[in-house]
């Protein structure tokens, strides 16, 4: 994992420069949400045209300072396509091993929030008590804690995550994957409402209302109508970057 190939502007796809845009916006997205951890945690998006190839962050930079020039372009072998490309050895081991499980997956976010680190560390996890909890909950699924940056981490979150997309990192934090920057985040918006619901109904002195089993049956078969559309996630995306607009420096450089 030491070779770099110098890449420049003038060597980029027009679809690789709009990934790019597309993912430090998402960093930015990140960013006004609270999703940060100084400068750890990491998103990616694989480009398009070049199913081994993904973008990730530079690893140093916070979170409203990464930009589309700024991003790191590695294939899932670990080869460097920047003369100064750092990244999270953890990060690569994360993104790279769903990348080679999931050929359908063009995006992966990853988080340490304080909600989603709770309930990474309860046994029973996530229970269907809520609204939020309901629109990831026919997808979830959970992956025991395994030695970062290690190829056997890497294999086995793979297959951890050909079961679902919406993830659960034990004594971590969360995961999310989708075939599309807006199909990833609104699952991470979703599952970190859930785990914020999670960790307030478990600080208070009462038993949680239950959701009837048919309720939640039928929530979920229409969870994965909406998700099976192409722009599900879209409308979501763009009220968000429209949130972002005019914050700070512009991302698109």
């Amino acid at each position: 994992m030491d070779t770099v190939i110098q890449q420049t502007r003038a060597d980029m796809s027009d679809a690789e420069w709009q990934a790019r845009c597309d993912l430090a916006a998402l960093y930015r997205v990140s960013d006004m949400y609270n999703w940060t951890d100084t400068i750890d945690t990491h998103m990616t998006v694989r480009i398009p045209g070049e199913p081994k190839c993904f973008l990730i962050n530079n690893y140093g930079e916070l979170f409203h300072e990464i930009t589309a020039s700024s991003l790191v372009k590695m294939d899932i072998d670990g080869n460097v396509y920047a003369k100064d490309g750092r990244f999270n050895a953890a990060g690569f081991t994360i993104h790279s091993g769903v990348y080679k499980a999931r050929p359908d997956a063009n995006c992966v976010m990853h988080t340490h929030t304080r909600a989603g680190t709770g309930v990474s560390v309860l046994k029973q996890g996530l229970r269907p008590i809520s609204q939020d909890t309901l629109a990831v909950y026919d997808e979830l699924v959970y992956h025991e804690y395994g030695m970062p940056t290690s190829v056997e981490e890497c294999e086995a979150l793979g297959v951890t995550c050909q079961h679902g997309n919406s993830v659960v990192l034990r004594n971590h934090g969360l995961l999310t994957v989708g075939n599309s920057i807006p199909a990833a985040l609104r699952r991470m918006y979703m599952l970190e409402r859930a785990c914020e619901v999670e960790v307030i109904a478990r600080g208070l002195d009462e038993e949680p209302t239950p959701i009837d089993p048919d309720v939640i049956r039928q929530y979920g078969e229409r969870a994965r109508q909406m998700r099976a559309h192409p722009d599900w996630g879209l409308t979501y995306w763009k009220a968000a970057l429209r949130q972002i607009e005019g914050k700070g420096t512009d991302w698109r450089q």
